[in-house]
């Protein structure tokens, strides 16, 4: 799996908090980079899952999309917005 592929998944926006307040997740490298750089707690069960999912998804164990799910849980769990990014 190429984990820079744009069309892995929904693009999804995220509200964070601190430094890099809004960024959109289009590819698992992007989402590896928010979880582990930007994250603003690492000790959640959620977020614990969406990590080892990006890592499944990467290695082509799960569908990106089962990511995605497993990302907008753990952004759920740390309060952050997020939001589907709709391209036209």
């Amino acid at each position: 799996m190429n984990w820079n592929t744009s069309s892995a998944f929904a693009p999804v926006g995220l509200a964070l908090r601190g430094r890099a307040t809004h960024r959109i997740v289009c590819t698992l490298g992007d989402a590896a980079h928010i979880l582990i750089k930007d994250w603003p707690s690492d000790d959640g069960e959620e977020y614990v899952a969406a990590v080892k999912a990006c890592v499944d998804a990467i290695s082509g164990q799960i569908a990106p999309e089962q990511f995605r799910k497993a990302l907008l849980r753990a952004a759920d769990e740390a309060g952050i917005a997020a939001l589907t990014v709709v391209h036209r």
